[in-house]
């Protein structure tokens, strides 16, 4: 098994309380702590706004973070969970992607996604599109960024976005282009996208969810005459490790506390649920086993978020001790 590591960005006010000056530099730190350890990716999300609920808190943008952390960084990828199509025009996006992919020296993944946050969207300008439109623009995107990265120009007449002679050089330092990381589980178009064009997917990584996606992503495969052992298939996980239930429960009392301060008692018992129920909850001991299912199933990458790494690197420490030295 893989595995990747969220740096704590402040959307999921995971920054609050850390002076704006110390921000980047706590990311920072902990980047360059991921890239002398065990880790192979490091990983942010695309999000503008606080989640559930806006607020002023900082929230640092994903692109311009994939920037710095690609001159901050000597050996770990470099990732989005995930980039959403329509916030950035896409050929824009594949020559910000390239010259990333330069910087980093080759480091570069692209997770791409039709985006959900409704709220962001607006706030932004977007619009909000309904789902079949979202998706719709995902795909021609998608595309747009392939002949950009293979052939150093694209066009496209598309009903969404169009691109006539647009020119990409340098192209991307990986040959083929960027991996690209189609994200999301939807049934009919997403995951149908992602057999035609993904070199990874994302989507739910409980063993139930996991294994039932996989054999759709299978069947759209089939369909499309593409190889689906050849799409390394991952899923994310919010971890809540302690070296015994007891202290598990500390964390888990701790990050309520600090929700608690921007959200009411159904938002963060809402958010604790995405911890609680997922399968990087618990003793070292009973993450390994729930992992281990996992990987059975074909889950071969794993990406974890730590709600307290700014504040606390013990939980990462007993998890590179203890997790992935068991399932590596």
């Amino acid at each position: 098994m893989r595995f990747g590591m969220f740096i704590p960005q402040g959307w999921r006010f995971d920054l609050v309380g850390v002076d704006e000056a110390e921000q980047w530099p706590t990311m920072k730190r902990l980047a360059q702590r991921a890239d002398a350890g065990p880790w192979e990716s490091v990983w942010v999300y695309d999000h503008f706004h606080t989640t559930p609920v806006p607020s002023e808190e900082a929230t640092h943008e994903a692109w311009t973070l994939m920037s710095a952390l690609a001159a901050s960084t000597e050996r770990v990828r470099l990732g989005q969970m995930c980039t959403c199509m329509a916030y950035r025009n896409p050929m824009y996006l594949a020559k910000v992607a390239a010259t990333v992919d330069h910087v980093s020296g080759g480091r570069l993944e692209m997770g791409i996604g039709a985006g959900w946050y409704e709220h962001e969207w607006r706030a932004y300008g977007y619009g909000f599109p309904r789902a079949g439109v979202r998706l719709a623009m995902l795909d021609e995107g998608v595309q747009i960024m392939r002949q950009a990265w293979t052939e150093g120009v694209a066009t496209l007449d598309g009903e969404h976005y169009q691109v006539d002679g647009a020119i990409c050089r340098p192209l991307p330092r990986q040959a083929g282009g960027v991996p690209l990381w189609i994200a999301g589980g939807g049934e009919k178009v997403t995951l149908r996208i992602a057999a035609k064009y993904a070199r990874y997917t994302n989507f739910d990584g409980t063993l139930e969810g996991f294994t039932h996606k996989s054999a759709i992503l299978a069947e759209h495969c089939r369909s499309e005459g593409t190889d689906f052992d050849a799409i390394a298939r991952s899923a994310n996980y919010n971890v809540m490790i302690g070296a015994t239930e007891a202290e598990v429960a500390e964390r888990m009392d701790a990050l309520a506390d600090r929700l608690g301060r921007y959200m009411d008692a159904d938002a963060v018992a809402g958010q604790l649920r995405g911890f609680r129920d997922m399968p990087a909850y618990g003793t070292p001991e009973q993450i390994v086993e729930k992992l281990t299912a996992l990987r059975e199933a074909g889950m071969t990458y794993g990406i974890y978020y730590f709600p307290e790494a700014a504040y606390d690197t013990s939980a990462i420490e007993l998890f590179e001790r203890e997790v992935i030295p068991a399932l590596g």
